[in-house]
């Protein structure tokens, strides 16, 4: 029997309703905010994300799925982790930065080999937000606002907390890295071996590492704050001054750092202590370098590219669901309104009364079985969740009539054929 990759699940039907929900007030939350979709091709070209995420990132180094296509020569290709690469490719590449600043959102899955587990699986899907061409502070808030908005639409205000962090600008993320390396170096085997390895490729990484020792030996670190230039200390105040005046609030987090390289100035984390150790349930931050940077890529590297500004946030849809069910659990939607049952030998009309009533009420999800056995199609009836079931036999056609039974009671009644077209009688349910 052949069965899904481990990792890579089915999404069926009754849970999938419950995406639809989630998905639909996602939308209505952006498109308040006048940001608009777009959709990216899964499979990218693997430099694409070595460049914008980095060599040394666990992503790159041991999660991105990698493969060459069947072109002379190879092309390497991959999967995408992550979507805001692909976002900024897209931007670039369609010239959607001229004379404009583009605020963009997309949806779907995205793909990491790694241990599966509750929450996080190797097919995983996230909503991306990218906003570009605004270098103040309040491109940031406005991101962080969107969000609480969209926990407040999904019932979970209560149960997301606000992290903050600056991790200024690349010089000073640079020294502070040095400073970091020198104090860590010295206590090199009391690290555990997850930072040991990230000493020498990606040392901001420990920072956010949950080991209790590494923890314990990081309090007396250097601080990345005491590195931060004017310049992005007044952005990161004036961050905070704004979610303070919106009600918003937040706690600062020194060691949050985010996992790719291409993160400048605020850095942010929405969490919940609902989903045990998989606590991030929407992270993201500035990248005002990533545009610059992929627009170098086969230029002459003496040469500066003008890069643009950007902030940005990516959630986790199956941990929002997993919060959502602890939460505040979507009801299962059953899979229609009306349910049409015909006698066989006039299976006919009743094909044509659903048509006609999808078309006079487009608000109702109406269903029929095949052409089997009155008996049989009753029996799908019961189990469609249906609310009403229409019936129709040879004695409804020659009276010009259908038969309605209330699923709920049990209770049957003959009724004109119009009688559903009247949206007091039925409603979605």
């Amino acid at each position: 029997m052949i069965k899904a990759i481990k990792g890579f699940n089915d999404i069926l039907p009754e849970q999938s309703a419950k995406w639809l929900h989630l998905e639909a007030i996602l939308a209505d939350v952006l498109g308040r905010y006048g940001y608009e979709h777009i959709r990216l091709p899964i499979v990218e070209q693997t430099d694409l994300f070595a460049r914008a995420i980095g060599g040394a990132t666990d992503i790159v180094e041991k999660e991105m799925y990698s493969f060459t296509d069947k072109s002379e020569p190879p092309t390497p290709l991959a999967l995408r982790p992550e979507g805001t690469a692909g976002a900024v490719r897209a931007v670039i590449e369609h010239n959607l930065l001229r004379g404009d600043t583009p605020k963009l959102w997309y949806i779907g899955p995205m793909f990491r080999y790694e241990r599966p587990q509750k929450g996080r699986y190797r097919q995983f899907h996230q909503l991306g937000v990218e906003s570009f061409g605004s270098p103040l502070p309040d491109a940031d808030a406005e991101l962080i606002a969107m969000t609480h908005l969209m926990w407040q639409e999904l019932g979970l205000k209560d149960e997301m907390h606000l992290q903050l962090n600056s991790l200024g600008e690349l010089d000073e993320r640079h020294a502070y890295r040095q400073a970091l390396v020198t104090y860590l170096t010295d206590k090199q085997d009391q690290l555990d071996d997850d930072s040991k390895r990230r000493l020498t490729t990606n040392p901001l990484r420990i920072l956010d590492s949950k080991e209790a020792s590494t923890q314990a030996i990081l309090a007396d670190a250097p601080k990345l704050a005491e590195f931060l230039g004017a310049e992005s200390v007044a952005h990161f105040e004036q961050v905070q001054k704004y979610l303070t005046e919106l009600g918003i609030d937040f706690e600062i987090n020194p060691h949050l750092v985010r996992g790719l390289d291409y993160y400048n100035k605020t850095v942010f984390e929405w969490v919940t202590d609902k989903l045990g150790s998989q606590a991030t349930v929407c992270a993201g931050g500035r990248y005002d370098g990533l545009v610059g940077q992929l627009k170098s890529i086969g230029t002459d590297s003496n040469k500066p590219v003008k890069s643009e500004p950007a902030v940005g946030f990516a959630m986790g849809l199956e941990r929002l669901l997993l919060l959502m069910e602890a939460v505040a659990p979507i009801a299962a939607l059953p899979a229609c309104d009306v349910f049409v049952v015909a006698h066989p030998e006039v299976y006919s009309a009743g094909i044509g009364y659903a048509q006609r009533l999808r078309y006079s009420r487009p608000d109702l999800r109406v269903k029929m079985a095949s052409a089997t056995s009155l008996k049989a199609q009753m029996k799908k009836a019961d189990k469609s969740g249906a609310a009403m079931t229409v019936i129709i036999a040879q004695q409804e056609l020659e009276d010009n009539t259908i038969s309605i039974k209330d699923m709920q009671t049990g209770e049957q009644q003959t009724v004109a054929t119009d009688w559903l077209a009247n949206k007091d009688n039925i409603s979605r349910q």
